[in-house]
């Protein structure tokens, strides 16, 4: 994310959790589910991205597959990046399902 913060882009981390409440029952808090870890927008050109991080062996969930299907519907760069050097691909080369 540090790599991706200095490149000429915005990136902010979608923190989400579930929380137990005192009457009972569970509050999720956060995106949709399926929703990338990370999201910017590129300084140039003002486009959004969308970066799911995954270690090197990481598989995506069913509802990633999913969000990343709506995503690449509206031509929406995003990808997984398994790397700093994959995000700045997905970012620069503005590509649509990097890594699906």
């Amino acid at each position: 994310m540090i790599d991706v913060s200095k490149h000429d882009c915005h990136i902010f981390r979608t923190n989400t959790g579930t929380v137990e409440m005192k009457r009972g029952g569970y509050f999720r808090a956060g995106p949709p589910s399926g929703f990338p870890d990370l999201t910017g927008f590129k300084d140039s050109n003002g486009k959004i991205f969308f970066i799911e991080v995954k270690k090197r062996t990481g598989r995506a969930r069913e509802d990633q597959i999913q969000f990343h299907y709506m995503l690449s519907n509206h031509n929406i760069i995003h990808g997984i990046a398994r790397s700093p050097e994959d995000a700045l691909k997905i970012i620069d080369e503005e590509l649509v399902g990097y890594g699906f």
